[in-house]
This record gives C-alpha cells, structure tokens and sequence, in this order.
C-alpha cells in the first residue's frame, strides 16, 4: 500500500491511505435522494426547475466525490500527514510531527469490519486540537499499525526527538 504521492504532497513522501467506497456510499445515496425524488419533483414545477436542481444536483455531488478523492493519508520524514481539498482556497494539510506523535489508533465495530473503513486517530501528545482525526479509512487498521510502527522505527533512531 505504500507508494509515492503523486503532486498533492511533498516529495519523499509516502501514502498510507485514502478513503474507502464506503465513504462514496454516502454520496451514492445522496444522489440517489438528489436525482431520484428531487429532480422528478422539479419535473412537476418546470423545465427551468427542473434544469436548475439537475445542474445544481450535478455540481453538488460532483463537488463531495471530489472532495472524498483528495484525502490522503501520508507520512513523510517530518510526521504524519493529510492533505485534503478540491477549490484553491481549501486545499491543505495538516497533521503531527514525529517528535509530537502519541499513538495511533483505530475505532473498531461491526460496521468497520464487514467494511473494511475504520476511523483513524493520530494523537498529538501535548494537544487535542492538532490531532488527525479522519473517517472511512480504507483498511485504516493497517495505517494505524504502520504509523505506530513507523514512530517506534523514528524514537530507536533518534530520528522523532
């Protein structure tokens, strides 16, 4: 699963994980509602109504698979990563430093498992507000496992200090 970031992050660094179909299962179902029951509803005001929540409906959910597909979970020399956005005023990443990192974890239920979509937790030793804290994880018990292992790796090297 480890392979190198294509242009979303910087060089030298590695992905851990994305997020996984169940992610795009919401957005299934919305669109679903969206083009299912709005867009015949508007059928019955108009053509212009229709048209308008046709378009809209498009770019709305358009926007949220997009949106899914940017998220990357990724660590680099520095720490631990996710990168995330689609418009250029939301574009960014944020995480935590090696030296910062507490453990990482992930949340375990039947939905999870029969999924295979965990939710993931980079804890920050000092902080709760510059934690990572990401949803639908696609096999997000590996990338916890690799990210605490690769934190182990950096503390015995002197690396994380």
């Amino acid at each position: 699963m480890e392979e190198e970031i294509e242009s979303n992050a910087a060089s030298g660094a590695n992905l851990l994980g994305v997020k996984s179909w169940f992610a795009y299962a919401r957005v299934g179902l919305l669109a679903l509602v969206l083009f299912g029951v709005a867009l015949p509803t508007a059928f019955q005001i108009g053509t212009i109504s229709a048209l308008v929540v046709f378009i809209g409906s498009a770019l709305f959910v358009g926007y949220r698979i997009l949106l899914l597909r940017s998220v990357q979970v990724y660590y680099d020399d520095t720490g631990v990563w996710v990168y995330s956005g689609v418009l250029p005023w939301k574009k960014g990443r944020h995480g935590v430093l090696w030296r910062d990192v507490d453990s990482a974890t992930y949340i375990q239920s039947f939905w999870s498992w029969s999924t295979r979509s965990y939710s993931v937790r980079v804890g920050h030793r000092f902080t709760k507000v510059s934690e990572i804290n990401e949803t639908n994880i696609a096999n997000g018990q590996e990338v916890a496992g690799r990210i605490n292992g690769l934190h182990q790796e950096m503390l015995r090297s002197g690396r994380a200090s």
